[in-house]
């Protein structure tokens, strides 16, 4: 029971990170679709998390992590320096590299039928938002 909650605690503070980074990095970019859809996986990130947390019973986890923050740190220096768009979309990129890894190893970490549905359903979402993420970075790029 200790490692599904463990689990669950993991996800949730990689939810957490990515609901700040998004809406740090919606108010820095530039294109009004990439805003929108910042914005919405912000707001998605945060029910996420919000869905998780009976799992954890007592404990509750409302924070991200530390290197999440040092993350966004480097999302809001890169567009105080007016690095972009694309700069800005390639440090999503890697958030959602880290979120999907996360989500990967809560699979394999063998959680229960009810919350592996779940787990299930938020890791296709976190993938397409990758990918999403990915493909405006490569047009960007290729600007």
């Amino acid at each position: 029971m200790t490692e599904i909650k463990d689990t669950v605690s993991k996800l949730i503070e990689t939810l957490k990170d990515g609901e700040e980074g998004y809406r740090q990095a919606a108010e820095k970019i530039q294109n009004p679709e990439y805003k929108r859809f910042f914005e919405q996986q912000s707001s998605e990130r945060g029910r996420f998390a919000t869905e998780l947390q009976p799992f954890l019973g007592d404990k509750e986890k409302d924070s991200g992590s530390v290197s999440g923050a040092l993350h966004r740190t480097w999302i809001d220096l890169k567009g105080k320096l007016g690095a972009g768009d694309a700069a800005i979309l390639s440090s999503i990129e890697q958030g959602e590299d880290s979120a999907k890894q996360t989500y990967e190893d809560a699979l394999k970490a063998s959680p229960p039928a009810e919350l592996v549905a779940m787990i299930r359903r938020q890791y296709a979402s976190v993938k397409n938002a990758h990918d999403r993420v990915k493909n405006w970075r490569d047009s960007e790029k290729a600007a």
